[in-house]
């Protein structure tokens, strides 16, 4: 079925060309025509006829979701080791104020693993990827908001 469109779907298709001729799949000639084309169509197929031949743009990232996925991503590795921090550093000052020695091996648990999670942090690579493979920030993104 033949759907009727309006200047918002021009708009768009408009902007998809433009980036089209920014990644040089079209000249300056073919964008012009094909910019006419856009602007004379009236229905979904008439547009689509447009953009045929040319791949699929991926869509642009939206900075707020961006924003929330890093947010997500941080809650979820930095939560555990901060959990971790509290029930040992606890047990620690409770064997400390019973006069079971004043060691601080809580460093042994909680240390290396901050080091590791700062330094994958910092260099936005997790430590410890699928089979080993340190994953990037953006994978990590992509995979907090993955379609179900």
């Amino acid at each position: 079925m033949d759907v009727r469109i309006g200047d918002a779907e021009r708009e768009r298709a408009l902007e998809r060309l433009g980036r089209h001729v920014g990644d040089g799949r079209l000249d300056l000639a073919e964008f012009t025509a094909r910019s006419e084309q856009v602007t004379a169509a009236r229905t979904t197929s008439e547009l689509a006829a447009v953009e045929a031949d040319l791949p699929r743009l991926p869509r642009p990232v939206d900075p707020e979701r961006a924003r929330r996925a890093r947010r997500a991503v941080l809650a979820a590795t930095w939560g555990p080791w901060v959990v971790t921090a509290v029930v040992v550093l606890t047990v620690w000052v409770a064997v400390a104020l019973g006069g079971g020695g004043t060691y601080f091996w809580p460093i042994w648990v909680i240390g290396p693993w901050g080091a590791l999670l700062a330094l994958g942090t910092l260099t936005g690579r997790s430590v410890a990827g699928p089979c080993g493979r340190a994953i990037t920030g953006t994978e990590r993104v992509h995979r907090v908001h993955a379609p179900s």
